[in-house]
């Protein structure tokens, strides 16, 4: 087998989400279609209904994103996850701007905020999502938020964050 050169590439990286295959473009102009499976429906079936609800462990009753086939927390290798909701709270631990868009779809998104949120439900539950309410002043560390929710297609509705107001 030979090693990949640029020459024998089939297609070129030129941009951010955006692909050159001899010659031509190939962006992708599909829609993004949301396919829920059995581990993730009941987290997308709350967000439509604009409710955070997280999968918990009947195990050991730790909550946890996303369900693995084993429990983070206690181990087991045949959890069963059930979805109940949680307030949304937490305290921003990280975040970043985002200046190139991972899909089409989001293209007259960018720039974006994107945060690492520690939710109040439990110590350590961390959810990255996108900062919704992006004003003049940069978030920072340790700011309080609270979950809201965005419909980016129909049956695609996607939970963000909103600074809370002190």
């Amino acid at each position: 087998m030979r090693p990949f050169r640029g020459t024998d590439a089939p297609a070129t990286w030129v941009g951010p989400g955006r692909l050159r295959h001899r010659g031509r473009r190939l962006v992708s102009s599909a829609p993004i279609r949301l396919s829920p499976d059995t581990g993730s429906s009941g987290y997308w079936d709350a967000a439509r209904r604009n409710e955070l609800a997280l999968p918990v462990c009947d195990e050991c009753g730790n909550l946890t994103l996303p369900p693995a086939p084993v429990c983070p927390n206690c181990g087991t290798t045949a959890p069963r996850w059930r979805f109940t909701p949680v307030s949304g709270r937490g305290t921003v631990r990280s975040w970043t701007l985002v200046r190139n868009s991972f899909h089409p779809a989001f293209d007259h998104l960018v720039p974006y905020l994107v945060a690492d949120v520690e939710l109040d439900a439990q110590p350590g539950l961390r959810v990255v999502g996108r900062l919704l309410d992006e004003g003049a002043e940069p978030p920072r560390l340790g700011d309080r938020v609270q979950t809201s929710f965005q419909e980016l297609a129909d049956g695609l509705t996607v939970p963000g964050f909103v600074r809370e107001h002190t």
